[in-house]
C-alpha cells in the first residue's frame, strides 16, 4: 500500500524528544513513540504537525540550552 494514497489514514505520533511524525493507522506504533490523539489523511496530519511542532530542536537540546541561559525558542 502506498503512503501517498488519499484513502490511507495516519496518526500523528511523538517521541520522548518531542519530535513528531506520522504513522499508518493500520500499523502498530513503534517502540519509543506514542500517539498524540490526532489521525486523518496524510496532508491533514502534516498540517497538524506544522501547527504544533514549533521548535524543531530535540527536547534534550532545548533543556540543555535553557540550563545555560539561552533562549527557549528561536
Amino acid at each position: 500500500m502506498s503512503f501517498d494514497s488519499d484513502t490511507l489514514l495516519f496518526q500523528v505520533v511523538i517521541n520522548p524528544e518531542e519530535q513528531y511524525s506520522i504513522w499508518p493507522d493500520y500499523r502498530p506504533i513503534p517502540a519509543g513513540w506514542r500517539a498524540v490523539g490526532f489521525s486523518g489523511q496524510r496532508q491533514q496530519c502534516l498540517e497538524y504537525i506544522e501547527t504544533h511542532w514549533t521548535d524543531m530542536r530535540p527536547a534534550s537540546l532545548r533543556a540543555a540550552m535553557e540550563a545555560q541561559g539561552e533562549p527557549a525558542a528561536r
